[in-house]
């Protein structure tokens, strides 16, 4: 497994994780809709302060029973990074951090499935859309929990859609909605990009097959020393340890942007 010490890596790269993220005023999002695959409406929060469409974009996708409130301590320190962000309510979730997820409220009153499975077309269109509108420059696809498993599925399956991944908490989620137990595993064989993988220490069982089959290149895995957490809240800064989720993932962006 390659695995790394990020705070050589930093220093590699001359890149502070942090350096201007607390000195800047976070930018405001813009809250907008576009459709999924489906014609639902989404809800998306974007968080554009670097004007060029050549900047680097990510589009962030939240955990189970969340919202896209789960970035809205994540994103600023990114944008100091600079990149461009698009955080999405997909159709399977629910609220966090005073954030209503309103696109499953949409998909309940259009009585649409609301699985896991049922939010990867919510995936899919935010790529495409990010693609389209606001991303000539590299675009990024990052997923919390089961999303993070979503997003290797779908860009192993349709590489154009993104040019590199960050999945912060993988696994095989879905065989209680009718996928093979291999279904994540099978696709990520399909990766040919940059993909980032972490998770809590506990966790790496879960995903240790998923990493293993995307190809040999630019994969990269982080397991913490400490306890950590799942999903991509572990890089919020009531965790003792986010700074080395921060460090890690600050060197993977950084080398491949």
């Amino acid at each position: 497994m390659h695995t790394y010490a990020p705070l050589v890596l930093l220093a590699l790269f001359g890149l502070s994780p942090l350096a201007g993220a607390k000195d800047k005023k976070p930018a405001a999002p813009k809250q907008f809709e576009f459709a999924s695959e489906d014609g639902l409406k989404i809800t998306a929060d974007l968080y554009a302060p670097h004007k060029s469409l050549k900047t680097p974009f990510i589009v962030l996708c939240h955990q189970a029973g969340w919202s896209r409130g789960e970035y809205r301590e994540i994103v600023p320190k990114l944008n100091a990074l600079g990149f461009n962000c698009m955080a999405i309510d997909q159709r399977s979730g629910g609220g966090v951090n005073g954030v209503t997820n309103e696109t499953v409220a949409r998909a309940k009153k259009a009585k649409k499935q609301t699985t896991f499975v049922d939010a990867r077309q919510d995936i899919v269109a935010a790529l495409k859309y990010a693609r389209k509108h606001h991303a000539r420059g590299k675009l990024v696809a990052w997923g919390s929990s089961y999303s993070s498993a979503l997003v290797l599925q779908v860009v192993g399956s349709e590489p154009k859609l993104a040019d590199a991944v960050l999945s912060f908490a993988p696994g095989e989620y879905f065989t209680r909605f009718g996928k093979p137990a291999t279904w994540v595993r099978d696709a990520a064989k399909g990766l040919k990009h940059p993909v980032f993988i972490t998770s809590a220490k506990n966790e790496k069982p879960q995903w240790a097959a998923i990493f293993a089959a995307i190809p040999k290149g630019k994969k990269v895995a982080y397991v913490p020393q400490t306890k950590g957490n799942h999903g991509s809240r572990a890089l919020w800064e009531r965790f003792d340890d986010h700074k080395g989720y921060w460090e890690a993932v600050s060197a993977f962006l950084k080398k491949h942007k």
